[in-house]
């Protein structure tokens, strides 16, 4: 188990150079936009625009604070995106461009190399059953400041904090829980 900061995510510009993102976690450690088999980011969104293309990447997106955002993704749809909904999942090489519902809004974005990884993301909030996460690698995030039961070991995280944990995992609250819980395998033969 290793507990990831807030203060140490590592911040660097958008692909299209829109914005920043703020990088929680990335496997291969170390490898650039280009060669990443998984990555899990935060943005916040501050003006309607583009998605920056990643071909042959799944994405999946949950708004984790404001007002909402309406994403119009081709070929699969136009979505509103609010912090009550279930993270979304779309592929990275479809067209995409968020219209902002009222103000900048905080996304968790969740990337996996199609050949390389599959990914499951979920939301868990307020006081929840334990929660089986599988995966060969699990992270999560929390949105708020939660004390996270991890196979029976109490956890406190801050706002934004995360634990990479690799295998199974038994999850629960010890209390209120805002938190954004992935799992991600790989594809064929580990």
């Amino acid at each position: 188990m290793r507990l990831l900061k807030a203060e140490d995510h590592r911040r660097m510009p958008w692909k299209n150079g829109g914005g920043e993102t703020v990088e929680i976690v990335v496997h291969p450690p170390e490898t650039g936009l280009g060669g990443f088999d998984w990555r899990v980011s935060m943005a916040t969104v501050a003006a309607d625009g583009p998605f920056s293309p990643f071909p042959g990447i799944d994405r999946t997106l949950a708004l984790l604070d404001g007002e909402g955002m309406d994403l119009a993704v081709e070929g699969h749809g136009s979505h509103r995106l609010t912090p009550g909904s279930p993270p979304l999942a779309f592929p990275g090489d479809a067209p995409a461009a968020a219209r902002l519902v009222a103000g900048a809004i905080t996304d968790l974005n969740v990337m996996t190399r199609r050949i390389a990884c599959r990914q499951r993301v979920t939301r868990l909030r307020g006081t929840v059953p334990p929660f089986a996460a599988g995966g060969r690698w699990i992270i999560l995030v929390a949105v708020a400041p939660s004390a996270v039961m991890v196979d029976g070991r109490t956890v406190s995280l801050g706002g934004r904090d995360a634990l990479l944990l690799e295998g199974g995992a038994t999850i629960a609250g010890d209390g209120i829980l805002d938190l954004v819980v992935i799992e991600i395998d790989p594809v064929g033969p580990s």
